[in-house]
């Protein structure tokens, strides 16, 4: 089979940087330590309000972290639990959440904060809020009958 030289060096050049392409991936995955997210921890769906953290959800200081505040939220038939809360500007926030009931999603509308909550399993996200206002917590999951009114606020404010 006789093939054209520009076929060849077309066909060359795409084997190498599909090669450079999985080197790069491969590096990344195994020597830099990246991995994908994973649901290592897992909670009792029906026992989550007798669960800590999830029994008193809500902004809670911890020190020697990473992190200035943890943020729980637990979801539910189409709520969030709590409804309303009010992070210092600057603050670094590991929000945890989970769901009671059914899949639901959690979106912090205008950051890149965004996680699937589902029964059984705990989410996590580490997030900065430097710019102060609210933010629009909201379910991008559709969850049932109620779900275009299932919403929380994070309200940033000056320290």
């Amino acid at each position: 089979m006789h093939m054209h030289k520009f076929e060849k060096i077309w066909l060359i050049l795409g084997t190498v940087a599909l090669l450079i392409f999985l080197t790069v991936l491969g590096v990344s995955a195994f020597y830099l330590g990246n991995q994908p997210p994973s649901c290592l921890v897992t909670i009792d769906p029906e026992k989550v309000d007798t669960t800590a953290p999830f029994n008193d959800p809500g902004l809670h200081k911890v020190d020697g972290k990473d992190w200035d505040y943890e943020l729980v939220f637990v979801a539910s038939a189409f709520s969030y639990s709590p409804a309303k809360v009010e992070i210092p500007k600057g603050a670094t926030v590991k929000i945890i959440a989970t769901t009671k009931d059914v899949i639901h999603g959690f979106e912090v509308a205008g950051t890149n904060v965004n996680m699937m909550l589902e029964p059984g399993y705990v989410s996590e996200y580490t997030a900065t809020f430097n710019k102060v206002g609210e933010n629009l917590i909201i379910c991008n999951e559709y969850c049932g009958v109620g779900h275009h009114m299932m919403s929380a606020q994070i309200e940033v404010v000056s320290k």
